[in-house]
Parts: C-alpha cells; structure tokens; sequence
C-alpha cells in the first residue's frame, strides 16, 4: 500500500523503470481507477524492454507516477503511450504532463514525431492532459474511434479512441533540457 502524507516534497525524481519496480507499479496501478490493471508480470516485462521509452516518477523514495510507452514497430516515428498512472494524492500538479515531456527529451525517441495513446471519452483527466501536451507541443491534434465498447470488447469495457499528436519537431523541447 502506498502511503504519502500530505506534506510534499518539492522534489520528483524521474527515472527509467526497473524489473524491481514491476510491484511498485502494480500497486500504483491498482490505486488508479479506471486504468486496467494488468499482472505484475506485466508490469516487469514492460520496465525491462521498455524501460528506454516508459518512465517512473518518485518523490520520497515513493513512486508516485508511472508510464508505459513503446516505439510504435509499424511507425517508427510515433510514441505509444499505453497508461499513465499518477497517484491520488500527487494529483492536480500536472505530473502526467511533465512526465511525458522528460519522456519526449529522452534520445531513444528523438525520432518522434507524433505521440499516440487510446482514451475512453468519459476519462477528462487524461483528455486534459494530451491536449494539454498538444498546445504544450504547438501542433495538432485528432482523434479517431479505435476499439469499440461492443463490437471488440462485447460491452465489458468502455471504447478506446486513439487520440493523435503531431507532427511536432522536438528540437526546441530538447533545448529546454
């Protein structure tokens, strides 16, 4: 069980993931509904081949945020973002966002050009955050229907749409580094 008291520290350590992080993660996930929450296993898997393109958020020696990102393998110069995990109690201080931007500055993806993730059209904060990013990146956007609640998922499970950022050129990002 995660347990942060409300007094913050300013500081936000972010890192690449670990193996050793996979439980931390897990739990992270768990406390953040409505993320699907997926095996341990899983999570392991993910902060060990893409560790280079996801990223951990610690504050205190907690891990307080979390995203799993891959290069897309049939678009080379596209970011995935499959989820995006912010604790409770670290919320409302745009951590999703400034997670992802310390992502976009990391070199495995300067080849990124446009960034991808699925959201349900009921889920705000992450609507907010990626069209946050996408004025952040002073490019477009676009939406488009990508998995539907009845026909893909038999109605267990709310549709995905894909939500698109891009093209951005990241040199001027890179230069706030």
């Amino acid at each position: 069980m995660l347990n942060i008291t409300s007094e913050k520290s300013t500081l936000i350590l972010f890192t690449k993931p670990e193996v050793k992080d996979g439980l931390d993660i897990h739990a992270l996930i768990k406390n953040c509904p409505p993320l699907d929450l997926n095996s341990s296993y899983c999570y392991m898997l993910a902060s060990s081949l893409w560790a280079e393109t996801s990223i951990c958020a610690w504050q205190d020696g907690r891990l307080i945020g979390f995203i799993s990102a891959l290069m897309r393998p049939d678009q080379d110069n596209a970011l995935f973002i499959w989820q995006v995990a912010v604790h409770q109690q670290a919320r409302g201080q745009k951590l999703a966002r400034r997670m992802l931007i310390e992502l976009l500055k990391r070199p495995t993806i300067q080849n990124a050009q446009y960034l991808h993730t699925t959201i349900s059209p009921d889920n705000q904060a992450s609507w907010s955050t990626f069209q946050g990013l996408a004025r952040q990146l002073d490019c477009s956007s676009r939406t488009l229907p990508f998995l539907d609640k009845d026909l893909h998922f038999k109605g267990a499970h709310d549709s995905e749409d894909l939500f698109e950022i891009g093209p951005f050129d990241l040199t001027a990002l890179l230069n706030q580094a």
